[in-house]
C-alpha cells in the first residue's frame, strides 16, 4: 500500500525512538546542573568533576559502533531496553556516592556505556532502515530530540536542585528513565518486515533482511579496517571531533558554571540552555530538510564557520541577559544541525549496509572531542580563573571545521569520486 495512502508504522518507531533519544539526551545534560552543587558539597575540585563527565563522554562515543553492530546483531529492540536500565541503574546508584571514584564508575562508565546505546546511531539505524524518503527530515527530527531533552529536563531539575539538592534531582532523572523504559519497548520494532511492511517511499511488499551473524565487535572492526582508507572519513571524523569539542563537551557540561561565574543564577542558566534546545529543535529539523535538497558539504561549512563565530562572541555576552540570550537563539539554531548534513554524506561514501557502523565510529571522533573539551575546559578554568580561553579557542576550532567540510567530497587520485551529490 502506498505511504500516501495510510499511514506507516515507521512514524511510529521514530516516536519510539525519539522518546529514548529525548530521555537519553535529558539524562546526559544533568551534570551541568551538578557541578557546584558536588564543588560545595565534597568539595572536589572543577577538574575532578570534569574527568568523570569526560569519561562519561568518552564511552558514549567509543560505544557508538559497538552499539550499531550489537543492533545489527540483535536487533534494537532487545538493545535499547538493556541500555536504558544501565542509564537508571548508573543514576540511581550516584544517590549513594560519597568518593569522586563512584562518580566516575556510576555516571562515567555506567551512564556512559549506556547511552552510548543511545546515541545517534540509533536515528541513522531507524532512518536508514525505515525510510526511503523523508531520511533526512526523519534525521532531522531525531536528532532534535537533544533539544526537547535539554527543554523537558534542565529548567524542571535545576529548580530540584536548588530547592531539594542534588539527590533528588538523580533520583527523579532515575525514576524518568525506568518509566520511559517499558513504553520504548513495546513501541519498538526491528524492521519495516516486522509489521509486513517495506520502508517508507517504496513501493511492493515487505522486504525481509536476513540479521548479522558473527560476532559484532568483530564487524565493527572490520567495517573501521576499510574505512579509515577512505580520505572522507578522516574528514568527517576531524569536522565531527570539533562538533563534540565545541557543543556537549564545553556548552553542554560548562556553560551553566559559566553563568555562575558570571553571576547569573543556575536557574536562570539552565533556562538559557532549555531555550537553546528550542531553537535546536528547529535548526535540526530544517537541517535535515535542508539536507535532502543542499549539497551537504556547503550546509556543514555554513553550519561550522556560524558556530564559530558565535563562541567567539560568547565571552562578551555575559555582559548583559540580553547579550547572552542572543547567544542562545544563535547558537541554539546551530547545535545540533550538523548530523543531518553529515549521516547523509556518510550513506553516500559508504552505501546504507555500513553508514551506521562507520557513523558509529565517526561519532567516537565527535566524542572524543566532547570529552577533550569537557575536561580541559575545567583545566582551564582553574588555571586561568575564566572560560574565556576555552571558549576562544573552541570557535577558532570550528572555523578550521568549516574550511575541512569543503574538501569532503572532492575527487581521489585517480578521478574517482569520493561521494555521490546530496540528495
Amino acid at each position: 500500500m502506498s505511504h500516501r495512502k495510510s499511514f506507516h508504522y515507521g512514524w511510529i518507531v521514530v516516536g519510539a525512538a525519539f522518546l529514548a533519544l529525548m530521555t537519553g539526551a535529558g539524562v546526559r545534560s544533568t551534570p551541568s546542573i551538578l557541578i557546584v552543587p558536588l564543588e560545595n558539597e565534597f568539595h572536589w575540585s572543577r577538574s575532578t568533576i570534569s574527568l568523570a563527565i569526560s569519561v562519561n563522554l568518552l564511552l558514549y562515543g567509543i560505544m557508538g559502533p559497538f552499539a550499531a553492530a550489537i543492533m545489527e546483531r540483535f536487533g534494537i529492540r532487545r538493545t535499547i531496553p538493556f541500555a536504558l536500565a544501565l542509564i537508571g541503574t548508573g543514576v540511581a546508584l550516584t544517590s549513594f556516592m560519597h568518593e569522586s571514584w563512584q562518580m566516575i564508575l556510576f555516571w562515567g562508565v555506567f551512564v556512559g556505556i549506556g547511552a552510548g546505546a543511545l546515541a545517534n546511531v540509533l536515528a541513522a539505524m531507524v532512518a536508514t532502515r525505515w525510510f526511503t524518503a523523508r531520511r533526512g527530515l526523519v534525521i532531522g527530527a531525531l536528532s532534535g530530540s537533544v533539544a526537547t531533552g535539554q527543554l523537558l529536563f534542565l529548567p524542571t531539575l535545576a529548580a530540584i536542585t536548588t530547592h531539594y539538592g542534588w539527590r533528588a534531582t538523580v533520583i527523579t532523572v532515575a525514576g524518568v528513565v525506568f518509566v520511559v523504559l517499558p513504553i520504548v519497548t513495546f513501541f519498538m520494532r526491528d524492521r519495516p518486515a516486522d509489521v509486513g511492511l517495506a520502508p517508507y517511499g517504496e513501493s511492493g511488499g515487505p522486504k525481509s533482511t536476513p540479521p548479522m551473524t558473527g560476532n559484532p565487535i568483530a564487524h565493527a572492526f572490520k567495517v573501521l579496517g576499510e574505512a579509515i582508507h577512505v580520505r572522507d572519513f578522516w574528514l568527517l571524523a576531524g569536522t565531527f571531533f570539533i562538533c563534540g569539542a565545541s557543543t556537549n563537551g564545553l556548552i553542554g557540561t560548562h556553560l551553566i558554571p559559566a553563568c555562575l561565574d558570571n553571576g547569573i543564577s543556575e536557574v536562570t542558566g539552565a533556562g538559557l540552555l532549555a531555550a537553546m534546545g528550542v531553537f535546536n529543535l528547529i535548526g535540526t529539523t530544517g537541517s535535515g530538510w535542508l539536507s535532502d535538497r543542499v549539497d551537504n558539504r556547503v550546509l556543514l561549512a555554513i553550519y561550522y564557520g556560524l558556530r564559530g563565530l558565535s563562541l567567539i562572541y560568547l565571552p562578551f555576552s555575559f555582559v548583559s541577559l540580553y547579550g547572552l540570550s542572543l547567544f542562545t537563539v544563535f547558537y541554539g539554531l546551530d547545535w545540533f544541525a550538523t548530523v543531518a548534513p553529515t549521516i547523509r554524506l556518510i550513506g553516500n561514501a559508504f552505501g546504507r549496509d555500513k553508514s551506521s557502523v562507520v557513523y558509529g565510529w565517526i561519532f567516537v571522533a565527535h566524542q572524543l572531542g566532547g570529552a577533550s573539551a569537557a575536561f580541559f575546559g575545567g583545566v582551564l578554568r582553574e588555571n586561568f580563573g575564566s572560560y574565556l580561553e576555552s571558549f576562544m579557542l573552541s570557535g577558532l576550532l570550528c572555523l578550521v571545521a568549516a574550511v575541512l567540510a569543503m574538501f569532503i567530497g572532492r575527487e581521489r587520485k585517480g578521478g574517482v569520486p569520493a561521494l555521490m551529490p546530496a540528495a
